[in-house]
């Protein structure tokens, strides 16, 4: 079974407590590539409390580490885009 967006907003609200949160599945526009055949693509917008004072690569750890039991369950691309309130 293919990893799903609703599973993975269900994966960062529970670990992230977001104050904005969405997550699209970019698939269709990766048909073709061959990673398509590996898994989803899919992007991340999240804005959560967590990541006050964080680098940006903390911020991803953060997020990876939430989604750890999805990826190797068909997730082949994340772009994330993490912020802390206030950042524009």
């Amino acid at each position: 079974m293919a990893v799903t967006a609703k599973q993975i907003e269900t994966a960062l609200r529970t670990s992230l407590a977001p104050i904005d949160l969405q997550v699209q599945d970019d698939s269709h526009l990766h048909v073709g590539h061959a990673g398509a055949r590996e898994g989803r693509h899919f992007s991340v917008r999240v804005v959560s409390d967590r990541f006050n004072g964080l680098s940006r690569l903390a911020r991803h750890r953060l997020v990876y580490d939430s989604l750890h039991d999805l990826i190797p369950r068909g997730i082949h691309a994340l772009a994330i885009d993490a912020r802390a309130p206030g950042e524009t």
